[in-house]
């Protein structure tokens, strides 16, 4: 999944780095100034201020000391000097009597980002509001769905129960993805003030949310892909006129929708626990581990496009054999499906190999925004194609509405 998830784990990525270099310089400061030898008279105390560690100081004097190597940006600054100054009384001067002062003007990094750094942040935001908008309007839609295929009896079927599980693992995955994101924003937007605080942001209890949600919609996105291959093999047995019982066939259903997901996320999990446990397991360092969740949508996508090709056949061949009797509700669910299958499938195939870690430039911002685009609004066009445009799902719903305005002539208007 190409979410912002990857952008952030970049930035974590530097900012554990940063801190364990920090903790690093820190413990050889401290280490460095208890071996070394006591001036005598007044001077300046030896001290590490967290910034930078420094020696002892004569009265009236300036002490420069290179710029700290725990600095992300240390060798573009490495040759700069970092300076305090020792006052006449022996105490270091100190700004407004609370901070140290001190001139480290030297090792600072460069502010100004260029052009295209701005131009990729404007970008990567869009593309946040892009897929939020998706999720939220696909979940809404979803949500709506279901609650019209639970609520009208007529439309509770074995068919309208494959879509209504479908709409679930559609429904799921987008509320995983806002909430691993809204996770996120809290976490990289907290205020740092002590060393502490540094500590909790970057250790694995703070990262457990994120890291269920992640959990959570790579089961959602497996789960998409097999409920939609449950779609396409009922559509192609009803096609075929196969005689099968509907009430056996739907639990071989469900365990293949929400059981196959489970198989292969729990390794993946294990793997991420033991091999990979760093922030929220949204980068892939290990490409072994991404092919765990990979493989099997690749699989599903490949044996839907094959089902495609042989329900494309079938129909073909009944319509050329004009079998009038046919053209109802069957070829209306095949024409949803026939819709829904090459934008999953051909999606899936053209994009499996292009990772964000793989893919560099405009080639990753294409892909970034089409994988986006296709995956925050799929739940809504799934929605819409399997019920909202559904000929049953409209009829019942005017039945309903027009019982209703009969029920309460006092609120309808009258000519």
């Amino acid at each position: 999944e190409t979410d912002l998830g990857v952008f952030y784990t970049d930035i974590a990525k530097v900012l554990e780095k940063t801190f364990e270099e920090w903790m690093r310089y820190r413990d050889e400061c401290l280490k460095k100034l208890a071996n070394d030898p006591y001036p005598t008279g007044l001077h300046c105390n030896r001290t590490f201020d967290m910034y930078a560690c420094w020696p002892d100081g004569s009265p009236g004097s300036t002490i420069n000391v290179s710029c700290p190597f725990y600095l992300p940006w240390f060798e573009k600054v490495k040759h700069g000097l970092v300076s305090r100054k020792c006052g006449p009384d022996g105490q270091w001067v100190m700004l407004n009597g609370t901070q140290p002062w001190r001139d480290y003007s030297q090792c600072e990094e460069e502010m100004e980002l260029t052009m295209e750094e701005e131009g990729a942040h404007r970008l990567m935001m869009s593309f946040k509001v892009l897929y939020t908008v998706g999720y939220s309007l696909s979940l809404l839609a979803l949500v709506s769905a279901l609650l019209i295929l639970t609520i009208f009896r007529k439309l509770r079927c074995t068919r309208n129960y494959i879509h209504a599980n479908l709409f679930a693992s559609f429904g799921l995955r987008a509320i995983s993805v806002i909430i691993k994101d809204v996770l996120l924003e809290k976490r990289w937007g907290m205020e740092i003030f002590h060393v502490s605080d540094w500590e909790a942001l970057l250790s694995n209890e703070a990262a457990i949310g994120c890291r269920v949600a992640q959990v959570m919609m790579q089961y959602c996105i497996l789960a998409n892909h097999y409920w939609f291959l449950v779609e396409a093999v009922y559509l192609y047995k009803l096609l075929i006129g196969a005689v099968f019982s509907e009430k056996n066939y739907y639990t071989l259903y469900l365990y293949l929708g929400w059981g196959t997901p489970v198989v292969f996320v729990v390794p993946w999990l294990a793997a991420k626990y033991l091999k990979e446990n760093t922030e929220c397991w949204a980068l892939n360092e290990n490409m072994t581990y991404w092919w765990i969740i990979r493989i099997p949508i690749l699989l599903a996508s490949l044996i839907n496009l094959l089902i495609f090709m042989r329900i494309l056949k079938v129909i073909l061949a009944k319509l050329r054999a004009n079998q009038k009797g046919y053209a109802d509700y069957k070829l209306r669910l095949a024409k949803a499906t026939l819709t829904l299958i090459p934008l999953f499938g051909i999606h899936e195939v053209v994009f499996i190999f292009a990772t964000d870690e793989q893919t560099t430039g405009v080639l990753r911002y294409i892909k970034v925004f089409f994988t986006l685009f296709l995956n925050s609004f799929q739940g809504f066009l799934v929605a819409v194609l399997y019920c909202f445009a559904n000929k049953e799902v409209k009829s019942e719903m005017k039945k309903k509405w027009q019982l209703w305005k009969l029920d309460h002539p006092a609120l309808c208007c009258t000519q």
